[in-house]
């Protein structure tokens, strides 16, 4: 009788861990999935890092070059020398 109740007490431990394996906190699942969000999180870093990169390059050429400085003036603030002339084309819609 004794070993009976061993038995069934080992038999229902080793289904209470099956179920923790496989269903629980820590499961295969569990797993899986977070291994899975990590690649994302990393391919997003990297998309981030290359853009801090970007704009880090254009923080120093803004710092070190007068020719940046002219062109972002230019295309973002439409701004002109003295000695030039603007001429704006306006077409016509159909």
């Amino acid at each position: 009788m004794t070993r009976r109740r061993l038995l069934l007490l080992l038999l229902v431990l080793l289904l209470a861990l099956q179920l923790r394996l496989w269903n629980g906190s820590g499961s295969w699942e569990q797993i899986v999935s977070l291994r899975r969000e990590i690649g994302e999180q990393q391919q997003h870093n990297t998309s981030l890092r290359q853009r801090n990169d970007r704009l880090l390059g254009e923080v120093h050429s803004l710092k070190n070059n007068l020719d940046s400085i002219e062109e972002r003036a230019r295309n973002d603030m439409g701004l002109i020398r003295e000695d030039e002339t603007f001429y704006l084309i306006i077409e016509d819609s159909p």
